[in-house]
């Protein structure tokens, strides 16, 4: 297929014997939309692009701020641009200035009026002073030869009408503009119905295409101009003039209400905005061309047990799988994850394994899930313990802070424990709670580190002398997995191992020197044992 140029399309539209619509843009945001909705040209409106930038349309913004817009719609789109020039922004030399940098920024065509410069908006004042007809030809070829695309259209825009001169006056100027080379002629008016361009549309017999802008004759039935020798309509601000309006009425909504409520209900969803700057493009293209410095950071979930205290709710699938609030545990943990940076995920399954269907997980499977503990799960997905890895039990839910402060922690392996765990009002005094002592209390001073080395891993007691609950979640580096992995790899033969849990082969470390680190914590986490915590987990979440 070939591939056909933004100027090329543009001259087509001009040209075209059906009558063609334009849509006006001020900026890189209004011009994707322009697109999206499927106009097949942009109007880019000097009174639109000075209003974005807080000044009048009196050539307050300098050409080059105007073409640094233009620069931004034309990456932003496909389709073409014709950008408003006001008078060319002084004289033939500025045209020819003018024109070779629009071309260099494929800007598919410009329109000059024929007014002094600075110029003065249109529909401002009775009698604006209009160019020399010669001296506005001389700027016309200027821009003709100055291009570098051969299809890039320049349109002469006639102020005779606005300016209050008679009709024969607009066809002299707009007759002497198509013999200097325009490509299309505008013919303006401000009338508040079509008869004057109606009238010169039918008295018309230049070669040049003729544009309308029915800003003030908006009323006007749009089939009064089909079979006419109008070739396009030009929408000229009302996008800017839209936005004007909703900011007004949204921010006065928040500020009178003091609240974001009634206004997201009127406004798009941030993954509206998201979707339309196209962010999905940007994860791809980093898959593709990005390489980290930093490994990856897998995850282990440990998931293979029925939950028996849930009872008829694990009959047909694991705790794991048990629904919080519309979505599974498990589904709930994962999210978790993957917003922390975790994507390759590992699950390891038991009971009616083939009823964890979360997406994005690699699933490996303890088939003697009944008979043996966490450290037998986690000798099943031994090969998937590699570089940085985060181990957690599969019936917990944490805030991600807790797991972001973690990953921040310097430590080979470093378990996350919760501080509070004696002050939580619903506790079970028969939970099972996987305590600890560690070398420096938590005080909770903001000097203080949070870090300490855990001492031992005590009896389920809760009157004991305990320093905090270990959550089942820790972080191992890359040196930590390889002490797990070669720990896992002496007692994976072993009775004393095979229904043993998480905590007793991290004494067996602490008993060998092995430095296991303990960061705290204070609340935000639930655990699921039972149906009380079931409903507490529904509540909470």
């Amino acid at each position: 297929m070939v591939n056909i140029d933004k100027a090329a399309k543009l001259k087509t539209l001009l040209k075209s014997k059906d009558l063609t619509f334009i849509m006006e843009a001020h900026n890189g945001l209004s011009a994707k939309i322009v697109e999206e909705v499927g106009f097949q040209g942009i109007w880019a409106s000097g009174l639109s692009m000075s209003t974005a930038l807080g000044v009048r349309d009196n050539n307050e913004a300098s050409w080059t701020q105007v073409l640094e817009q233009l620069e931004f719609m034309a990456d932003a789109t496909s389709i073409p641009i014709l950008v408003d020039g006001d008078t060319g922004y002084g004289n033939f030399n500025n045209v020819r200035r003018l024109v070779a940098k629009l071309c260099q920024r494929d800007i598919a065509g410009v329109c000059i009026e024929d007014k002094l410069f600075p110029k003065t908006n249109s529909f401002i004042g009775e009698s604006q002073p209009l160019a020399e007809v010669d001296e506005f030809c001389g700027r016309i070829k200027a821009g003709k030869d100055t291009q570098s695309n051969s299809n890039f259209c320049l349109v002469a825009r006639v102020e005779a009408l606005i300016s209050g001169w008679p009709m024969e006056e607009a066809h002299k100027r707009a007759t002497a503009y198509d013999d200097a080379g325009a490509d299309a002629i505008l013919i303006h008016s401000k009338k508040s119905d079509a008869n004057e361009v109606i009238e010169f549309a039918s008295a018309w017999n230049g070669n040049a295409p003729l544009i309308i802008v029915p800003t003030m004759y908006y009323k006007t039935p749009t089939e009064t101009f089909r079979n006419t020798k109008i070739s396009t309509i030009i929408w000229a601000n009302h996008n800017m003039r839209a936005a004007i309006s909703s900011m007004r009425r949204i921010s006065k909504i928040i500020f009178d209400e003091k609240s974001l409520v009634s206004a997201e209900e009127e406004i798009v969803s941030v993954k509206d905005v998201f979707s339309l700057m196209e962010q999905k493009e940007l994860a791809e293209a980093e898959k593709k061309y990005f390489k980290s410095t930093e490994k990856e950071i897998r995850g282990i979930v440990l998931a293979a047990t029925q939950g028996t205290k849930l009872g008829p709710l694990t009959n047909d699938i694991p705790k794991s799988m048990v629904d919080v609030r519309g979505k599974p545990l498990l589904e709930r943990l994962t999210k978790t994850l993957n917003d922390c940076g975790i994507k390759n995920i590992s699950v390891v399954c038991g009971f009616k394994a083939e009823t964890v269907n979360i997406k994005n997980i690699n699933k490996v499977e303890n088939s003697d899930y009944s008979d043996t503990g966490e450290v037998t799960s986690l000798i099943s997905a031994i090969e998937n313990l590699s570089g940085p890895c985060i181990l957690t039990y599969r019936d917990i839910l944490f805030r991600p802070y807790i797991l972001e402060s973690l990953l921040a922690v310097d430590g080979d392996i470093v378990c996350a424990i919760d501080s509070m765990w004696k002050n939580i009002e619903f506790r079970d005094p028969n939970r099972n709670a996987d305590l600890v002592r560690c070398s420096i209390q938590y005080t909770g001073t903001y000097l203080e580190d949070d870090t300490t080395q855990i001492l031992n891993f005590l009896p389920n007691n809760n009157n004991c002398d305990a320093d905090g609950e270990f959550i089942g979640l820790l972080k191992l580096s890359e040196v930590g997995t390889k002490i797990i992995k070669s720990k896992l790899d002496q007692v994976k033969n072993s009775k004393e191992f095979k229904s043993a849990d998480l905590p007793y082969l991290l004494q067996q470390l602490i008993d060998e020197g092995k430095c296991v680190k303990g960061h705290y914590f204070s609340g935000h986490w639930l655990d699921l044992d039972d149906a009380f915590d079931l409903a507490r987990m529904r509540n909470m979440v």
